[in-house]
Parts: structure tokens; C-alpha cells; sequence
């Protein structure tokens, strides 16, 4: 009897575990997140870059490009591990693959015309667990694609106005040159008079004068 009653117990069989291989949704959220870095350093072109820093760009090329060329790799590199970190932290694979088996078979169900559902109490702690997470899952990856699409957006706003400046600059630039060079057209058009009127033999002439008139003074 006891042997009956073990093989018809109601206990439930363990749950498998969740796979941490990133499912449809995890996989789709990583290819988000790495379109929209990528974009982000694509609108930060080297051409873009240098156009900020015209000297350098021209007598330091080289320079320059290993400088700009080290600080994508920075930025890069930085926002990739603080997105892999959160990614550890929260556990976020094992939840959209969770709720992404879950999704999947609330639709089966339904396609079925089936609806099993089973008793809460011979659920494990795990699932319940999940099942109340879903919703926040579901709500933190829309609003983490909303954030991700509003930077996006500041982004292009933000190359928009560094452009307006590298106009504005590259103004006040020809306007500095032609000011410059108006300047040294007028220095040499100066320094040509004062050679041609022969300033300086008047003022040795003036200067021999009062001399002469000194002398005929004491006598």
C-alpha cells in the first residue's frame, strides 16, 4: 500500500532549469543594445571628430586619429561591460527566458483550446517567483528600449548642435585670417611710407637745426 501511494503521489516533478543561453527576447534585447551603441559611434566619425580639431588634424594626423581611435575603443569598451554587468546583476537572460516559456505556452494553450492549469501550492518557489517577475520583466525591457531609443535621439540632437558650433568656428576662423591679413597689409603699406617721405633724414635735419640755433643762442 505504502508503495502505491508513493508511485501516485501528487508531488509535482522538478521544474528544469532555466538555460542561460540568451533565448528570441534576450537575443533580440543584445542586438538593441549593440545597434544602438554601434549607431552611437558611428554619428562620432573620425571625419566628425576632426573637423573639431583642425590644427591637430592637419600638422598631427596620426596623432589625432590614435587619439580618437582610443577613445571609441573606451567608450566602447566601457558601455559593453557596464551592459554585461547589469546584464549579471539582474539576472536578465534567465528572466526573459523564462517569460519567454511562458509566453509560449499561454499561447500553445490557447491555440489548443487547452487549459491546464495547475494547482499554486505544487508549484515551485522559483516559478511563482518568475511568473510574478513577467510582468516587471516585460515593463523594464519596453521602457529600457524606450531609454534606448530617447538617447538615440539626444544623440542626433547633440551631433546636430557640435555641427552648428564647427560652423560657427570655422566663421569666426576666416573672419580672424582676413582681419589678420588686412593687418599685415597695413603694416606694410606703413612701413613702406615711412621709408619713401624720408621721416627720418627730417628729423636728424630738425634735430641739426635746434642744435645750430643753441650754438648762435650762447654766442
Amino acid at each position: 500500500m505504502a508503495t502505491a501511494q508513493i508511485e501516485h503521489s501528487p508531488s509535482p516533478p522538478p521544474q528544469p532549469p532555466v538555460a542561460q543561453t540568451p533565448g528570441p527576447r534576450a537575443a533580440q534585447f543584445q542586438k538593441l543594445f549593440g545597434d544602438a551603441l554601434s549607431h552611437t559611434l558611428r554619428t562620432c566619425s573620425y571625419s566628425k571628430f576632426s573637423s573639431c580639431f583642425p590644427t591637430p588634424a592637419k600638422y598631427a594626423p596620426q596623432t589625432l586619429t590614435s587619439i580618437w581611435q582610443q577613445i571609441t575603443t573606451k567608450v566602447e569598451a566601457s558601455a559593453k561591460k557596464e551592459f554585461e554587468d547589469i546584464m549579471v546583476e539582474r539576472d536578465v537572460i534567465a528572466g526573459l527566458n523564462e517569460l519567454e516559456r511562458l509566453v509560449s505556452e499561454a499561447k500553445s494553450r490557447r491555440k489548443n483550446g487547452v487549459e491546464v492549469r495547475e494547482p499554486p501550492h505544487t508549484l515551485p518557489p522559483e516559478r511563482l517567483f518568475l511568473a510574478h517577475l513577467a510582468p516587471y520583466l516585460t515593463q523594464t525591457e519596453t521602457e529600457l528600449e524606450g531609454e534606448l531609443k530617447r538617447l538615440q535621439s539626444e544623440n542626433e540632437e547633440l551631433l546636430d548642435g557640435i555641427q552648428g558650433q564647427e560652423e560657427e568656428t570655422e566663421q569666426l576662423v576666416g573672419g580672424l585670417e582676413t582681419f589678420i591679413a588686412d593687418l599685415v597689409r597695413a603694416n606694410e603699406i606703413m612701413g613702406n611710407e615711412v621709408d619713401g617721405n624720408g621721416v627720418k633724414k627730417e628729423i636728424a635735419d630738425i634735430e641739426q637745426h635746434f642744435r645750430a640755433a643753441g650754438r648762435e643762442a650762447k654766442l
